[in-house]
């Protein structure tokens, strides 16, 4: 087990993650608060949903995250044909040995990229399932873990929807957080033109960090403390949605304990040995929207999901900040046998 001398430190953290922001934002021109939700994504251990119109970055982002780090990396195309056993792997019979030996598929790497994973069939998406929440793959009753880091990020395109297989809730709730680029400012679209002009800067990036570093730091983002309210907080942002008349699907569990470990990675990022409401107000719809389900009226008056939960998170109450336990966080303290919750 990994003891607190043996984590990096909040500095080693803030001072890592900076390292890989800028090395990503190098590529991805004006967009510095979609490549900070894909760093909180990594250091909480979670994965990552891209869905954004063609042509705007998407499989750049993915690319450029998993160059910056100094780890294996495997890039799979979804198409209709694509084999669960492309994923995961598949058992070959060697004449030699006289045994079934098995050959791993393109999940065993620290991070994979999925492109286009609607495309695929729901029987080739659900060989990401035990993957994505387990991390290992299970084979002719033999059970394989994954390396660590690991991470998904995989990419959709929303408009193009003739011949695709939208993901199902149970796909959908392993993604911790979705992230739309978007279109770039002017301004940026300019210095995209000087940057990507001449050849693409994916060629010349190089790791600025080591698996090895981000696993470290991955141990020092759970030994952020959560307070008692701020744990409150979440669990009533996310009861909320199951309640809302607007949504016929709420939040799942798994989608409350997404949201504290994202929380939890945006306050190391920060500088903070604790978490605050903040944090996870901040992180509310990136985490939320994409699990939810509207009603047919909701959608019929043009309802969101995004535009939903940020309803809730106007209307939940947030933890009085003057409490005794605000105070002490503020003055950098933490109750006896905090880390680690």
């Amino acid at each position: 087990m990994t003891t607190y001398d043996e984590r990096a430190s909040l500095a080693d953290l803030t001072t890592t993650a900076g390292r890989v922001h800028r090395s990503v934002e190098g590529v991805i021109e004006g967009k510095p608060e979609v490549v900070r939700l894909a760093l909180t994504v990594l250091l909480a251990e979670g994965h990552l949903l891209i869905e954004d119109v063609p042509g705007v970055g998407k499989t750049m982002l993915a690319k450029a995250l998993a160059r910056s780090i100094d780890c294996s990396v495997r890039r799979i195309q979804f198409t209709p044909d694509l084999l669960p056993s492309d994923i995961t792997g598949v058992s070959v019979y060697d004449q030699q040995q006289q045994d079934f030996e098995f050959k791993p598929g393109a999940i065993f790497a620290q991070i994979v990229i999925g492109d286009e994973i609607n495309r695929a069939s729901p029987k080739t998406q659900s060989a990401l399932l035990e993957s994505m929440e387990e991390r290992q793959v299970t084979m002719d009753g033999q059970t394989y873990e994954l390396p660590s880091p690991f991470m998904v990020v995989a990419t959709q395109n929303p408009v193009e929807m003739e011949g695709t297989y939208p993901l199902p809730e149970a796909q959908r709730d392993r993604f911790m957080a979705r992230v739309s680029i978007g279109y770039p400012s002017p301004a940026a679209e300019l210095r995209m033109l000087d940057v990507h002009g001449g050849a693409s800067p994916l060629d010349v990036l190089r790791p600025v960090a080591h698996a090895h570093e981000i696993v470290k730091l991955t141990e020092a983002v759970r030994a952020v403390h959560v307070a008692e309210a701020v744990r409150r907080y979440t669990v009533d942002l996310v009861a909320a949605t199951r309640s809302h008349p607007d949504l016929r699907l709420g939040a799942s569990p798994r989608a409350t304990l997404h949201l504290l470990r994202a929380a939890k990675a945006a306050a190391a990022m920060a500088g903070r040995e604790f978490a605050l409401p903040d944090d996870v107000q901040s992180l509310a719809v990136a985490v939320l929207a994409h699990r939810l389900l509207p009603t047919a009226q909701a959608q019929l008056n043009r309802r969101t999901a995004e535009q939903v939960v940020l309803e809730i998170v106007q209307r939940t109450p947030v933890p009085d900040p003057s409490a005794p336990q605000w105070r002490q966080a503020a003055r950098g303290q933490q109750p006896p046998g905090a880390r680690g919750l």
